[in-house]
């Protein structure tokens, strides 16, 4: 605990400029600045860097880009391989891990140690893994490299400790997987072919061993070669040649028959009596033309063939589809006795599996289910009912349906709010599921101990908004709304919205959520905000909609020489429009000018017919910025909505607008120029609008495009850097990151990146001429800064943009007394402004007498765009915005208790018994930190964050009941510092910043927790938190749980007795060292992993896994005590029947003579 103490002398009346100009600024702790003041601050600050520690605790939603997929039929666990190395191991809800492997290969193929709590990965990098999943965050055993061949196919063949590694030379070559060393048994390509072949078989594509006899391999090669080797013999059993290449291979129990698929888009049937052809040839897809010839198919490039013990066997495959058909989606085929069934799928198949209720391959199989795992979704079919119905995913996959463009992240709500989210999404849910349990139902998984409510919120490119129930570690959805609803909808081809954004108009970029008062606010890519509140029953409304026109004739900008500071405006009255309904100014001729060019009209329709709207949100105002002069409405950088007060503020780069919702009016619209007044600390230059047009619409940071090309008339949508699923990131020169804008050199690429116009696409396809920039955007567009201090050329073209504000209880002015309603206004040039409001008290007064506001002058100034502000009293407690406490406005009215607004403030000065009056200001811009002491205005602390990068994110976070600033830096660095005196608590170079998508997403929230869009479908939470990170093994759900594995059938007499001698193969007899000696050490290296003590560490910290793992060692204990007493048994009953026939024969034999033998 540390105890900060400033006696300062006297009250300072210096200008906001010298005011900032005194402080010193450190880069190792906040520096305290002498700034003199009678009172004595006395903050008893407990947070330390012991209580700070960085970890990932889960990732939510769908594996990016999938490769492989696994189950295991004991344990019902399903495992999933990605192409940047994740694997995501998925149990009963709740029980949801994530690994990644460290070279960040592509993960090709996955097999379960099939109930052993174990896990083969095969990666493109041509290493195997042995995964560790007996503890609750699976690590790696061990890893073998291959150094000369390449990996193509693998197979693990039940209970058993050898894995057999196809390879693209053809080779075969197999691995202990308890000491994960090869053997030096090798089946080489060309011992499996006839000597007489002149072409190689191609790589392997196939391993299985037979059913009816384990010491016989199947081995299928690409080019369409299968042969049958005897293990034991070293030799053929048989060889097929067949004209079509091969992709899968499939057994039937009985080991009589297995089916192959074919590129051509056939399946053939092969019985072991006779190779020379195939048993059956079939095109299920194929149909005869007129010409008598087969129409031409695309590969089947898997089929299953799984038999059922009282219908016909269930052949099921992927692909095989006609090619003439064009633009059908991408099928699963099931074929059951005469019927089939074509299931069309949304996005291409990756991978897809059988389940079976039996895990052994020589039984019947009786498949139950199929998990299909496509490109961008995770379905399991039912196969048990005649319709084929799917089950109900219980894992939020589909956080992606549509584009994910904006985050946000709520600890500790209050408790009611996810029952009733959860009430009224529940009735909007799809029917027609399968009746049945969801079939992946593995690991256990119990609510812990240190839980409270979290909600996670996305915005999404079509316009919808997704509430999201997170509390402990888990994702579960709990309603969900669309914004466009409130909007007619755009006719392609025409319509003001239609030349901009052509796509995805309703994107959302920003959402502010009060969950007290239940206000929610969204910010779209057409300049709209739509303001809604929550209400428990339905009703017919009549949107109000506001048009504002948010655009200066004259642009200001920074002059780095002229002294010309006074440019004219016109006055901020004129640009205050009155509140209107949208169908009172359509789009019409009249609105535009004599050359065409469009003016005062919005770029979306708002419903101008009273509406019905379901219970929820309900829409209640809808705010839209109008085109000027032909100029586009510049995009909405920030947004703050106070309940308490009834206002709404938001602010782009021409300027600020203040909203009284309660009375629907206007109440401030001005530019950032005019808020200064006389205290501007900045020599502006005056452009004409003629001449600033053209810049306007190529360099300053733009409402809705990234270039407005008057040729094509298109343009690229700002959240496509984040919506854009391929794989092409946009890759960050970080050595050019060397130090943040101390001139503010490059203030438009930032603001153009963080609040929403990107000058890139992810997208390789779409680098046509009309989305090209030239070198100089190029450079501007990455995350730089200048080392000049300087005004560059480019930067005389950059507005001055709000970027974040804030109402709360506060002194606008130095000689205040009492704190009033205030807002504070951050800009891109590190300029904070204080306005003062006069808000009517009195409910009737409140709606009927208006808002005023004033300039008061007050100007504190960062370096480095303002991120965030936040407000502390005297003892260094965090002073909560007031808010307006939830009142249903559809309620029936009671006419003996008339509903009145109730708010909940809190006053800087009500806990100042010791303090006296005033408060603290935390401000944090790109660069810096600074606690100010209000309302002298006195710099107390201040801390350079970053030298070499800048700060993406900041938030004041509460944390083992205290407060902290958490910041995330483009250098990929997670920092938190102490309030107020700005000590570092905590620095972890954590994650380089690789894609824009993580800066848009990024947000702290309380109780340690953070979250963001690791990709484009998942969400990646961490925390912060060291008492998080302590409690995380008891949060999170075990993957391996002690189960009895099923014991094999009774295969009869006459089965075993004809069926082959596979139970008395011995692999271990064939493949160690004693009989097939060492493998060349050249070919494949041994790598021993990192899980195997650590891992067991880790997991000893929870009790639970401590007696699970008693229990398992029990269990197997057990196991052995029983199968040896078992052989003691069986070796008793042979002496005693050896013993009995010694005896008999003794009898027989003793009076014979030796002559008689």
């Amino acid at each position: 605990m540390k105890k900060f103490r400033k006696v300062l002398d006297g009250l300072t009346t210096s200008s906001p400029g010298a005011t900032v100009g005194s402080p010193s600024c450190g880069s190792a702790a906040g520096t305290p600045t002498a700034a003199p003041t009678p009172k004595e601050i006395d903050v008893q600050e407990t947070l330390v860097s012991e209580n700070f520690q960085l970890c990932k605790t889960v990732r939510h939603g769908f594996p990016y880009q999938p490769t492989a997929l696994a189950f295991d039929p004991v344990q019902k666990i399903l495992a999933i391989g990605s192409r940047s190395g994740g694997v995501r191991i998925l149990g009963r809800p709740g029980v949801d891990c994530y690994c990644q492997h460290e070279s960040g290969a592509a993960v090709l193929q996955l097999q379960f140690l099939i109930n052993e709590g174990a896990l083969v990965s095969a990666c493109a990098d041509d290493t195997l893994h042995l995964w560790n999943l007996r503890q609750r965050r699976p690590a790696i055993l061990h890893s073998l490299k291959f150094n000369r061949e390449r990996i193509t196919f693998c197979h693990l063949p039940f209970q058993s400790k050898w894995l057999y590694v196809g390879t693209e030379r053809g080779n075969t070559h197999i691995v202990n997987i308890e000491s994960f060393v090869l053997s030096g048994y090798v089946i080489m390509w060309n011992k499996a072919i006839e000597l007489s072949t002149k072409t190689h078989p191609g790589p392997v594509v196939h391993l299985s061993d037979s059913p009816k006899d384990e010491g016989k391999l199947l081995i299928g090669f690409e080019s369409g070669t299968i042969v049958q080797w005897d293990l034991r013999g070293k030799k053929a059993d048989f060889r097929i040649y067949y004209d079509e290449a091969i992709h899968s291979v499939s057994w039937h129990h009985e080991g009589k028959q297995f089916m192959c698929s074919h590129s051509d888009g056939s399946l053939t049937l092969w019985n072991l009596r006779n190779t020379t052809k195939p048993f059956q040839v079939t095109f299920p897809h194929g149909k005869i033309q007129r010409d008598a010839r087969k129409e031409s198919c695309k590969p089947i490039l898997k089929v299953e063939y799984k038999t059922c013990r009282n219908s016909e066997p269930f052949v099921i495959f992927s692909g095989g589809l006609s090619y003439d058909k064009a633009g059908r989606r991408p099928a699963l085929t099931i074929m059951h006795g005469k019927a089939i069934t074509v299931l069309e799928m949304d996005y291409p198949i990756v991978e897809f599996m059988v389940l079976c209720e039996t895990p052994y391959n020589n039984e019947v199989q009786e498949p139950y289910a199929v998990v299909v795992l496509l490109e961008k979704d995770l379905i399991v079919v039912d196969l048990t009912q005649s319709n084929y119905p799917v089950f109900e995913n219980p894992y939020p996959m589909d956080i992606h349906e549509s584009p994910v463009t904006c985050t946000a992240y709520f600890a500790d709500c209050p408790p009611d709010i996810i029952p009733i989210l959860y009430s009224i999404g529940a009735k909007h849910k799809k029917t027609g599921y399968s009746q049945k349990e969801w079939p992946i139902s593995g690991g256990t998984w119990t609510l812990g101990s240190h839980t409270y409510p979290e909600i996670i919120i996305t915005g999404h490119a079509d316009g919808s908004i997704k509430f999201w129930d997170a509390s402990a570690i888990t994702l579960q959805m709990l309603y969900k709304m669309k914004t466009s609803k409130v909007f007619e909808k755009p006719k392609p081809g025409e319509g003001r919205a239609a030349e901009l954004v052509e796509e995805d108009p309703f994107a959302i970029q920003m959402v502010s959520w009060c969950p007290q008062s239940r206000m929610f606010c969204v910010v779209g890519i057409s300049a709209h905000i739509i303001l809604y509140r929550f209400s428990k029953y339905d009703a017919n409304t009549q949107i109000v909609s506001l048009e504002v026109r948010l655009q200066c004739d004259s642009d200001d900008v920074i002059s780095p020489s002229e002294n010309e500071n006074n440019p004219s405006f016109s006055e901020p009255g004129s640009h205050s429009p009155q509140p209107h309904h949208q169908h009172q100014h359509p789009a019409s001729p009249g609105s535009r000018t004599p050359e065409g060019i469009k003016d005062s009209i919005p770029c979306l329709k708002v419903k101008d017919r009273a509406v019905r709207v379901p219970p929820g949100y309900q829409s209640e105002l809808v705010i839209q910025l109008l085109w000027v002069d032909g100029e586009p409405p510049q995009q909405i950088t920030s947004l703050d909505i106070n309940s308490a007060y009834g206002l709404l503020a938001f602010g782009n780069c021409n300027g600020l607008a203040v909203v009284d919702y309660l009375q629907k009016t206007v109440i401030l619209c001005m530019s950032t120029l005019d808020l200064y007044g006389s205290t501007d600390p900045y020599q502006r230059l005056t452009r004409s609008p003629r001449r600033n047009r053209q810049s306007t619409s190529e360099f300053c940071m733009r409402g809705l495009s990234n270039f407005y090309s008057d040729s094509k008339k298109r343009i690229r949508t700002s959240y496509q850097s984040l919506t854009e699923l391929t794989d092409n990131q946009q890759s960050i020169d970080m050595e050019r990151n060397k130090s943040p804008t101390s001139g503010h050199a490059s203030r438009r690429a930032m603001l153009q990146q963080l609040h929403g116009v990107t000058m890139y696409s992810h997208d390789e396809h779409h680098s046509t001429t009309s989305y090209c920039w030239s070198d100089r955007e190029s450079r501007e567009n990455s995350f730089t800064r200048s080392r000049s201090s300087s005004v560059s050329s480019i930067d005389r073209d950059t507005k001055e943009a709000v970027t974040t504000l804030q109402f709360g209880e506060s002194y606008g002015r130095k000689n205040d007394v009492l704190p009033t309603p205030c807002l504070w206004v951050g800009t891109s040039l590190g300029v904070v402004l204080l306005i003062p409001m006069s808000i009517p008290t009195d409910q009737e007064e409140r709606m009927e007498e208006p808002v005023t506001m004033g300039v008061s002058g007050a100007v504190l100034m960062l370096k480095g765009s303002v991120l965030r502000f936040s407000f502390l009293d005297c003892m260094g407690a965090l002073i909560q915005p007031p808010y307006e406490v939830w009142r249903d406005h559809n309620a029936p009215e009671d006419p003996d208790r008339p509903r009145r607004r109730k708010l909940v403030h809190f006053s800087p000065s009500s806990s100042q018994d010791a303090c006296g009056d005033g408060h603290l200001a935390v401000v944090c811009s790109e660069r810096q930190a600074k606690v100010f002491l209000m309302p002298s205005q006195s710099c107390l602390f201040v801390h350079n964050i970053t030298e070499s990068s800048f700060v993406l994110r900041a938030d004041v976070v509460s944390v083992c009941n205290s407060v902290c600033l958490a910041c995330f830096c483009a250098n990929g660095h997670v920092m938190t510092l102490s309030l107020p005196s700005l000590r570092p608590l905590m620095d972890v170079n954590y994650l380089p910043l690789t894609d824009m998508r993580i800066a848009r997403t990024f947000y702290f929230t309380n109780g340690g927790q953070a979250l963001y869009l690791s990709s484009p479908t998942e969400v990646q939470r961490i925390t912060y938190s060291q008492e998080m990170c302590d409690n995380l093994q008891e949060m999170l759900g075990e993957l391996f749980t002690p189960i009895e594995t099923p014991e094999a059938q009774n295969r009869g007499f006459l089965k075993g007795f004809f069926g082959g001698n596979a139970h008395t193969f011995d692999r271990e007899e064939l493949f160690g060292e004693a009989a097939a000696g060492k493998a060349s050490r050249s070919l494949a290296q041994h790598i021993p992993g990192q899980g195997g003590v650590e891992g067991m560490k880790v997991a000893a910290s929870g009790v639970v896994g401590e007696l699970a793992r008693a229990r398992i060692a029990l269990d197997e204990r057990g196991q052995r005590l029983g199968e040896l007493e078992e052989r003691t048994a069986l070796m008793m009953t042979s002496a005693e029947a050896f013993s009995k026939h010694a005896h008999e024969l003794m009898l027989k034999c003793k009076d014979k003579k030796w002559y008689q033998f």
